[in-house]
């Protein structure tokens, strides 16, 4: 027995030794967040791609009676985390504080069979007075998959705020070798309960419920300063002032599940990139540091700040065969929706459906193996014909214009890794601007490069990686971490409202 109570008190001694939070007379929570370096194997496995759930795993769209689509990542460019504790006496888990997602997962003490449940910290029911079973079974949206789980209760510690009877994800199998390079142990969605696996009451919701916050917000500041022991702070309950300069612009969340708005044009220098002016919607996700975003544009930032891309000769065979038949179609006012049906490269009966197109051909994937998909041909030719329409409003010559679209086909994004960039050149590329609610957010090379360290060298690469959503829910940006390093960032529960503001 004597050893039984050590135990329990080395436990209270850790998990107060190692917790790191700032509570102050305003009564507001903080959490300091802790900051990883990015390594190579890691930023180059990170995976941010489409996937389709059924109704009975989550709810986006009520209006759609069948499926989702949605979008997974394997959080391998995670960089952000802090901890909290789960049971009584608390045990210590480091977390992701994930806008993208809207669970509470960590591994549990039943995944034995799984090597990387060895190398992170696992709860375990029977040590906690206030565990309450549920079983329930459940798979977490992970990668290209799921993990399996099953579902828990017991209180939450997070910061000195402790949530009653909270539900969660206790993770019985990381099977996938991802997880082996994962430096934390769980997932802490911040997420609406609409997406919520389960329709399982978010740990943000209870807060809320159960009194402990006074307003209905919680922020977010991340430190860009690689050389600063805190790595950022999320702020339950308000804003931290020193974090900002200026005032926020607050846009309304367009769509319950996700911190989901609406952004508006994409310009790159002074140039429009085209898709977004009618407004595109846009995923805040603090769970990935990467931005994703579609093809067509992602593709001429490639080319505006020289990043390595994934040369596709089937895009620049369209050009050579049939970039001449495409320029008369465009400039005699055809509509451009039909030019590739009329040049024989799409069906007539088309799907508006627009799928990972260029990492189905790097896998050599069959196309036949859904009827909604289009051929590759089709979908290059679709961004074919919508590069030249860009070029056109902006009164540029023919032959430049189609040498333009040639070289775009060479920096098509790599879809099995990041970009490389050209270190040396980061001072000369532009600003990458999104307009958000009429106003303008820039972003410099420096915000939008990562700087990874490899031995006694530095390997660049660039920050966006493409992510195509077909309509409804696209085309979809998610604006992670890089972005958010730059704008300090409200989510306002109470208002269904997000605010920006410039970053202190």
């Amino acid at each position: 027995m004597g050893f039984k109570y050590l135990l329990i008190v080395m436990c209270l001694w850790s998990w107060f030794g190692s917790l790191t939070l700032t509570t102050s007379d305003d009564g507001l929570m903080r959490i300091s967040l802790k900051k990883r370096s990015l390594d190579i194997n890691s930023l180059n496995s990170a995976r941010i791609k489409e996937g389709v759930h059924h109704r009975g795993l989550w709810s986006i769209n009520k209006n759609q009676m069948n499926t989702d689509v949605v979008y997974l990542k394997n959080y391998l460019d995670a960089q952000y985390f802090g901890e909290i504790g789960i049971g009584s006496p608390p045990q210590s888990f480091k977390v992701v504080f994930d806008t993208g997602s809207s669970n509470l997962w960590v591994p549990s003490s039943k995944c034995i069979l799984s090597i990387a449940c060895y190398i992170h910290s696992k709860y375990r029911s029977k040590l906690s007075s206030t565990y309450t079973k549920i079983g329930t079974p459940c798979k977490i949206p992970f990668g290209r998959g799921h993990i399996p789980g099953f579902f828990s209760q017991d209180n939450v510690k997070v910061g000195n705020i402790i949530i009653k009877d909270q539900e969660f994800a206790e993770i019985t199998k990381e099977g996938s070798l991802e997880f082996l390079a994962i430096h934390f142990d769980g997932i802490l969605g911040l997420g609406f309960q609409d997406v919520s696996v389960g329709q399982v009451t978010p740990v943000w919701y209870n807060m809320i419920e159960q009194g402990h916050i006074a307003q209905k917000i919680f922020s977010l500041w991340l430190n860009p300063d690689p050389m600063s022991k805190i790595g950022g702070e999320i702020v339950f309950g308000g804003i931290d002032w020193r974090h900002f300069r200026g005032d926020h612009t607050y846009v309304p969340v367009t769509q319950k599940g996700y911190w989901q708005i609406e952004v508006g044009d994409i310009v790159l220098a002074n140039n429009s990139t085209g898709l977004c002016q009618g407004g595109c919607a846009a995923i805040v996700d603090s769970g990935t540091s990467l931005i994703a975003g579609p093809t067509r544009v992602v593709t001429q930032i490639n080319h505006a700040i020289g990043a390595e891309g994934y040369v596709s000769y089937e895009c620049k065979n369209i050009i050579h065969n049939y970039g001449d038949s495409i320029w008369e179609f465009i400039t005699s006012g055809l509509r451009p929706e039909i030019i590739c049906v009329d040049i024989g490269l799409c069906s007539r009966n088309r799907s508006h459906k627009m799928n990972d197109v260029i990492e189905t051909v790097v896998h050599n994937e069959s196309w036949s193996e859904s009827r909604t998909r289009e051929s590759p041909l089709c979908t290059f030719c679709d961004m074919i014909v919508f590069w030249i329409q860009v070029q056109l409003k902006q009164r540029n010559t023919r032959e430049k214009i189609l040498k333009y679209v040639d070289e775009l086909c060479e920096k098509l994004p790599n879809p099995v890794g990041q970009s490389f960039i050209d270190c040396n050149s980061i001072a000369a590329m532009p600003q990458i601007t999104f307009t958000i609610g009429n106003k303008s957010f820039p972003l410099s090379p420096e915000q939008y490069i990562l700087r990874v360290e490899e031995g006694c060298s530095t390997v660049c690469y660039g920050g966006f990686v493409a992510l195509d959503v077909p309509p409804p829910q696209g085309p979809l940006w998610v604006l992670g971490d890089l972005f958010l390093g730059a704008y300090h960032t409200v989510f306002d529960y109470g208002n269904l409202r997000i605010g920006f503001a410039e970053a202190a």
